[in-house]
């Protein structure tokens, strides 16, 4: 299959690309600048950088011609509802123009369920609407409506690799800067996924995507530490000793107040039917090795 992948330059969509591409598809990565650093990093993983601009879909809309599947793993921040809106269209207006349906993996995440008061949430969990990012449901509802060939994903928080855009990236960081923050509730739990784990079952969505038409899968490990546990691993192992400070959701912005409750959830759906199974435990079992994986990530004075 020829795979268009938006937001492969991004911390998940360079892992997602590069395993789509050592599972033999022609994977075309769009990139606003094509002779970036990212963007060579996607060509070295045999993967086919390609101009565009997600927010104009004038520059990628020629990318769909030739394509099988198109997999979505960016959230436009300045526009997240209009941006995918557009996306929808575009799909629709290539399937009106030459008649292919091109098999849309849309990301979206388990914070988008916002606060829903469950112990464990699955694929048929309803959001609650307050949620800052509860709009991503909608978008899902959209989709469905469409009767484009879709599936959805809703990862837990991911982890690994060079964690660029990861809570654990973040902490990392915060303790190198002797400063580490948590922000909300003290005792909420996440669940988490690794980053290749994560790409795996994209790999096993696109093997068969009619298979996967018009499914959602949560896909998720089964640790179930509180966060604040976590950033202690994730501090340790970056070599703080201190304390961590405390701060309330608010001053952490948009992505802390959606995610401050506990988003515990189970992938049993994808273990049944996609067959996908998390290799990493926990991030808890080395966190030294994630934070070296991060400090060789990043970049060099």
């Amino acid at each position: 299959m020829q795979i268009l992948v938006i937001g492969a330059t991004g911390y998940a969509g360079r892992r997602v690309s590069a395993a789509l591409a050592r599972a033999g598809h022609t994977v075309l990565g769009l990139a606003r600048d094509t002779a970036a650093r990212a963007a060579l990093d996607l060509a070295v993983n045999e993967v086919i950088p390609v101009q565009g601009d997600f927010s104009k879909p004038e520059t990628w809309r020629g990318h769909l011609d030739g394509a099988d599947a198109v997999v979505h793993l960016l959230m436009d921040m300045s526009d997240p509802i209009g941006a995918d809106r557009c996306l929808f269209a575009e799909l629709a207006a290539a399937q009106e123009r030459d008649g292919r349906r091109r098999h849309l993996v849309f990301t979206t995440g388990i914070s988008s369920y916002g606060r829903t008061g469950l112990p464990l949430m699955d694929e048929n969990t309803p959001g609650n609407p307050q949620s800052p990012i509860g709009f991503r449901f909608t978008l899902e509802q959209e989709l469905a409506d469409s009767g484009l060939a879709h599936t959805v994903v809703r990862p837990g928080f991911i982890y690994g690799g060079p964690a660029t855009t990861s809570m654990t990236g973040q902490w990392f960081a915060a303790a190198e800067a002797g400063a580490p923050v948590f922000y909300g509730d003290t005792a909420k739990r996440w669940s988490w996924v690794h980053v290749d784990d994560l790409a795996d079952a994209y790999v096993r969505i696109l093997d068969n995507p009619a298979a996967a038409d018009g499914e959602v899968y949560v896909i998720a490990d089964d640790q179930r530490l509180t966060a604040l546990d976590m950033q202690h691993a994730a501090v340790r192992a970056a070599g703080y000793t201190g304390e961590i400070a405390l701060e309330s959701a608010e001053a952490g912005g948009m992505l802390q107040m959606a995610a401050d409750q506990d988003e515990l959830v189970t992938s049993g759906k994808a273990h049944r039917l996609l067959g996908w199974r998390p290799r990493h435990a926990s991030f808890t079992d080395n966190p030294d090795r994630h934070y070296r994986a991060w400090k060789a990530a990043q970049p060099t004075s």
